[in-house]
């Protein structure tokens, strides 16, 4: 049933952690007649207080509607709960929003394929409480007519939702891309929040200054991937020897402050690579070259 009709799209929600259940819930709200179903019954007691239907399998939860969304942690978990229906799932569209590797991904789609399926792979790049606003990021690749059909629909759980291309593991490639920044991003607050609470400050004390500086580094992204693009990092207003230099001054907190600063090390071996490469005086952007290895066919800069 397509989205044009007077009747909403039935949707069917496979995986009902914190993630599924927002989106289950988003549905709902959406007045989509949405079916549900979990390997633990229990989490969808909730859901079925609000109008959503409970599948008493897996078989019958992928028959009962045209699309079906899964939001289990791996693809390798999305098959292996989807094979008890892999014939139900014939000539649906299937919706993937899980972690992974482009790698995976591939496999799913070839998966999904030979089950007569209609793929996309997608990322929900925010958390569950940001479910359905109109700023939330929702990114897909894979099958465009199955974007095309149920946009409408899959728009309901994010404001911002973007086709990538046809490519079934773009989705996976860029969820791992961009998520890549988040763990040193937190890592390095948390270092932070650790050293201030040795001088007996409050980690909430640094929250407005930290989001300042992430707005700071958000700014630099366009001239860094201008950078990147271009291979053309001379023009650095912070070079590689500049980071390098601060080197020193986390070595100096650790031992002040009596905070473990190891895990910054590798970074700092990455910048000290970069030099050894010819990179010093190059934009700090430069470090792409290194990252991106020889054998990857690497460009020297202009």
């Amino acid at each position: 049933m397509s989205d044009d009709q007077a009747i909403p799209t039935p949707v069917t929600v496979i995986g009902l952690g914190s993630m599924g259940r927002a989106l289950a819930e988003a549905f709902l709200g959406a007045g989509h007649p949405t079916t549900v179903w979990n390997r633990t019954p229990a989490k969808a007691a909730p859901l079925v207080a609000g109008g959503a239907a409970h599948a008493g399998s897996v078989w019958a939860a992928v028959e009962a509607s045209p699309l079906v969304v899964t939001c289990l942690t791996t693809f390798e978990d999305t098959r292996s709960a989807l094979e008890p229906a892999g014939a139900a799932l014939s000539g649906r569209a299937l919706v993937t929003l899980n972690s992974g590797a482009p790698a995976d991904a591939r496999a799913t789609a070839a998966w999904a394929a030979g089950h007569g399926a209609r793929f996309l792979a997608g990322a929900v790049k925010n958390v569950p409480a940001a479910v359905g606003a109109p700023d939330t990021l929702l990114y897909y690749g894979g099958d465009k007519s199955v974007f095309d059909e149920y946009e409408t629909t899959l728009r309901v759980l994010g404001g911002d939702t973007v086709h990538l291309g046809s490519e079934t593991d773009l989705a996976a490639l860029y969820e791992m891309a961009v998520g890549a920044m988040l763990l040193p991003a937190l890592v390095g607050f948390f270092q932070g929040a650790a050293a201030l609470q040795a001088r007996g400050l409050e980690a909430d004390s640094m929250v407005r200054f930290a989001g300042k500086w992430l707005d700071m580094i958000k700014s630099l992204l366009p001239g860094y991937a201008k950078e990147i693009d271009s291979g053309n990092y001379t023009d650095a207003a912070s070079s590689v020897d500049m980071f390098l230099a601060g080197a020193a001054h986390d070595r100096a907190l650790g031992v002040e402050a009596n905070v473990d600063t190891t895990w910054i090390e590798p970074l700092n071996d990455l910048l000290r690579r970069a030099v050894e490469a010819g990179h010093g005086g190059h934009s700090v952007s430069a470090l792409t070259e290194v990252l991106r290895g020889e054998s990857s066919g690497a460009r020297r800069p202009s």
